[in-house]
């Protein structure tokens, strides 16, 4: 095989497993408790599903607490049953009364606990466990809820996850499981400011142009993309030959 042709593909394979080791290393710093609302609409219900690793390469885990709002409590909280694992839903009074719906609410669940039956459903290495809720009803749009949780692991080592992400500042290590409400499902879209049939016209020039000069600009990038790997392989077509000639 041509050298140059064995160069670049040592090139490109080191290329891939520096990228992979990349990927590698995010997914690993990223392993947190996570949660994944699958509808944040304010006013409504939702399906909240906690994601834990097992972070530990000795022991396992055996306990997660999460830890529901008190400032703006879910008045209804049930739990998907897991196979192995029980859960336990803890209702509390409430530092004080809430408005929820018109009602006054004070007591609410402010805490769900799942423990591990037996050892052979506890979470080992390079294992996770998927844990959901169904709540309501969440507050306005807008909203950030923060779940902080508690994993327990069976050496008795505890990990607090409830550390707030402040905005501009790099990730905490022990990041608490949050998300933020949308507008309800059934909200109009809020209003823009009026403008004059001239602005609008002029408005929808500028953005087609814009779109113009992207598309312009990608395609002289993409052209030239192009042209370069078509040389470059005439080069290795044309030294292959003059190779075989010799």
């Amino acid at each position: 095989m041509n050298k140059t042709i064995r160069r670049s593909l040592k090139t490109l394979g080191t290329a891939v497993a520096t990228a992979a080791l990349i990927a590698t290393g995010a997914a690993a710093a990223s392993a947190h408790v996570t949660v994944d609302p699958d509808d944040p609409a304010a006013n409504g219900y939702t399906h909240l599903t906690f994601n834990m690793p097992n972070e530990s390469a000795t022991a396992k885990t055996s306990k997660l607490e999460v830890k529901l709002p008190t400032d703006t409590p879910f008045t209804s909280v049930s739990v998907k049953p897991i196979e192995g694992w029980t859960a336990q839903i803890v209702t509390s009074t409430l530092p004080k009364p809430v408005k929820v719906e018109g009602s006054t609410v004070t007591k609410a669940p402010t805490s769900v606990v799942w423990t591990a039956n037996d050892a052979a459903h506890e979470i080992g290495q390079n294992q996770y466990q998927a844990f959901s809720l169904s709540v309501g009803i969440l507050p306005a749009a807008g909203t950030k809820i923060v779940l902080p949780a508690v994993q327990t692991y069976t050496d008795g080592t505890v990990v607090n996850w409830d550390q707030t992400q402040q905005d501009g500042q790099p990730e905490p290590d022990h990041p608490a499981p949050s998300f933020t409400t949308t507008p309800a499902d059934d909200a109009s879209p809020a209003p823009t400011a009026s403008a004059t049939p001239g602005a609008q016209a002029a408005d929808s020039a500028t953005a087609a142009s814009q779109t113009s000069d992207a598309s312009g600009t990608w395609g002289v990038v993409l052209g030239a993309i192009g042209a370069v790997l078509g040389a470059a392989a005439l080069g290795l077509v044309l030294s292959s030959r003059r190779k075989a000639a010799k």
